[in-house]
Formats: C-alpha cells, sequence, structure tokens
C-alpha cells in the first residue's frame, strides 16, 4: 500500500486520480483548499480504507509545507505526490494584453504563478525531501496543460505558468534520479470536468468537441489513468516526459 498526496481533489481530475490510487488499494490524502464539502465527497467515495483529508492554501509557501505536514502526520510516509491543485482559465480571470488594465494584468500573473507553479515547487521540495530521507523510491506527477504548448491568448499567464510547471518537473526529473524519484507530467486538453461541463453546451460545445479528431472532449477518468501510470514504478525510466492527453487536438513536434 503506498501513501498518495492529491492536491485539489475535491472533484474533476484530481477526485478522479485519488479514486483511481484507491481502487488499486493505495491510501489517499484528500486536499482542498476550502470546499470541505467537495473533499469529503470524495472521500466518501473512495474504496478502501485509511484515507485522510488535509487542507492549506499551496500558493502560500508555509501553508504548502503545511499540506505535507499534515499528510505526514496521518500516514507517517508519502510515496507519490499528485501536483493536481491550481487556478484555470475562467471569465473573472481573462486577461488580454491590450485590453486588461497593468494593475489587472500583473495581479493575475502573480496569483496564477504563486499557485500553480511555486506552489507545486514547495510541495515537491516537501516530498521529495522526506522521500530521501527515508532513501525511499517515489514520483511526482505534475498537472500541466496543453496551453503550455499552444499559446492561451486570453488567459497568458495560465500558459506560462504550465510551461514554467512542466520545466520544473524535467529539472526535477534529472536531479531527483539519482535517488529513484521519478518526475513527470501530463498536459491535458479540454476535460469534461463538472466545473466546465456548461461550455459542452450549443455551438462552444460543438467547437470544443471539434477540435479534436476523435470528435469528443476527454474525461478526468481518462487523465486518471495515465496519473496512475506514470506514478507507477514501471513508469520510472519515463522520467522527465511530458505526456500529452488532449485526443490529438494539439501536436507537438
Amino acid at each position: 500500500m503506498r501513501s498518495i498526496l492529491v492536491t485539489g481533489a475535491t472533484g474533476g481530475i484530481g477526485a478522479a486520480v485519488a479514486h483511481r490510487f484507491a481502487e488499486a488499494g493505495d491510501r489517499i490524502a484528500v486536499h482542498y483548499v476550502s470546499n470541505r464539502e467537495g473533499a469529503e465527497a470524495t472521500l466518501r467515495g473512495l474504496p478502501g480504507r485509511g484515507h485522510t483529508l488535509v487542507s492549506g492554501d499551496i500558493g502560500d509557501a508555509d501553508g504548502a509545507r503545511g499540506i505535507v505536514d499534515a499528510a505526514l502526520e496521518q500516514f507517517a510516509t508519502i510515496d507519490v505526490l499528485v501536483c493536481n491543485a491550481g487556478i484555470a482559465p475562467s471569465a473573472a480571470n481573462r486577461h488580454v494584453i491590450g485590453e486588461s488594465s497593468y494593475s489587472d494584468w500583473s495581479a493575475v500573473f502573480r496569483q496564477m504563478f504563486d499557485v500553480n507553479l511555486l506552489g507545486a515547487a514547495n510541495l515537491a521540495w516537501a516530498v521529495a525531501t522526506h522521500l530521501i530521507e527515508r532513501q525511499a523510491p517515489g514520483a511526482v506527477v505534475n498537472i500541466g496543460s496543453r496551453g503550455a504548448f499552444r499559446g492561451e491568448p486570453e488567459h497568458p499567464a495560465y500558459a506560462a505558468s504550465k510551461a514554467a510547471l512542466h520545466a520544473l518537473g524535467q529539472s526535477l526529473a534529472v536531479a531527483l534520479a539519482p535517488h529513484d524519484i521519478s518526475v513527470t507530467s501530463v498536459a491535458p486538453g479540454f476535460v469534461a470536468t463538472p466545473r466546465q461541463r456548461p461550455k459542452l453546451t450549443g455551438v462552444e460545445g460543438d467547437a470544443l468537441r471539434a477540435q479534436s479528431p476523435f470528435g469528443r472532449v476527454g474525461t478526468p477518468d481518462e487523465i486518471a489513468a495515465a496519473v496512475f501510470w506514470l506514478a507507477s514504478p514501471e513508469a520510472a525510466w519515463c522520467s522527465g516526459t511530458i505526456l500529452d492527453a488532449n485526443g490529438a487536438s494539439h501536436l507537438r513536434s
């Protein structure tokens, strides 16, 4: 039985990831920031026993380290970190250059990088340090984005933060390989999470489905399957990889 810390596990991809590991017999630390009700719903739906809740703001350095400390207090060990929590594009944080004020532009960039990049970096430091002290193998899997490669003109801070997250993962993969710790990233395209489902109606939904030659969008379970494999010992030789999970909606060389 492994101990898995999944950040942002109140629903969508995070909840699906937690469920996938729990199905395999692992115990899960379900992280949330403020949505305790959602985290408790995830926890109730997990098969097996021994799961727990942890909370904290990953955008705060002390908060990020506190999340890991809380999981260790419950489990004593962490074997896998899945960095899923992050700030996603929304109408509220749209920031188009030439339209946004300077204060809005700079505030969104700071918030996105504090959470999507620095939060993940601080979590990885804490978990990797724990694994090194244990002299134990482990894995870190980051949830990045297709937007890091194709660009997001209405949400450039999001794309930039995810591109930086991918680069961070590759740097850590090299640094942590001597300790038998793998670091990988998954770069999803559009995924039909509960929060995103309203976009799948009408003309906008048709356009989103048309992005992929499969004629549909991704599911949280498909992303969870990729994360689960990347965190497995069998995938250790793929450390440093960025796995595209976008239904061939965006291809890169």
